[in-house]
């Protein structure tokens, strides 16, 4: 597994915002802070609506359609790591429970809630031609960081994952 971070989902830590936010992020930057919601707890076709949901959020929040072909992969990275955590999720958690989008001016992270007690880590060793897999290996490789936090009452736990904002 990844992370070391000290503070729990939904709380970027020290280097989100405040005094130490860089004064020139983009005219077309994201509301800083802002946050999405989507509850997909037994809903069908949850990879489809997680990416979707995803798919407005970064075309409301300026991120498309994308000017430039580092925006618009920075943007296809987002829409992969939505579906590899959702579909995670869906094999190996009893389903998601909601999908979360918080975007600042440098970092997009992306949270999926789910009932499981499995915690999940990249195969190793990877095997690139081998079929399945690869969802978390994808992640880790894409995202500045990621890492799972347990449900305070015990049940379940957030798969969070964060991405750098398109520059």
């Amino acid at each position: 597994m990844s992370t070391t971070r000290p503070y729990p989902p939904g709380d970027l830590g020290p280097e989100s915002g405040g005094a130490g936010a860089s004064a020139a992020a983009p005219a077309a930057a994201a509301p800083v802070g802002q946050i999405r919601r989507l509850r997909l707890a037994g809903t069908r076709g949850a990879v489809a609506r997680g990416r979707d949901f995803a798919r407005q959020a970064l075309h409301d929040w300026g991120w498309l359609p994308a000017a430039t072909a580092d925006q618009r992969a920075a943007a296809e990275d987002v829409l992969l790591v939505v579906s590899e955590l959702v579909t995670n999720a869906c094999l190996h958690a009893e389903g998601p429970e909601e999908l979360r989008l918080r975007c600042t001016a440098k970092v997009l992270r992306l949270e999926v809630s789910d009932l499981g007690a499995g915690s999940p880590a990249p195969r190793s060793p990877h095997r690139p031609g081998r079929p399945g897999g690869h969802g978390m290996f994808i992640v880790q490789r894409l995202c500045l960081d990621w890492g799972v936090v347990r449900n305070a009452d015990g049940a379940g736990k957030t798969v969070w994952a964060e991405l750098a904002a398109p520059s």
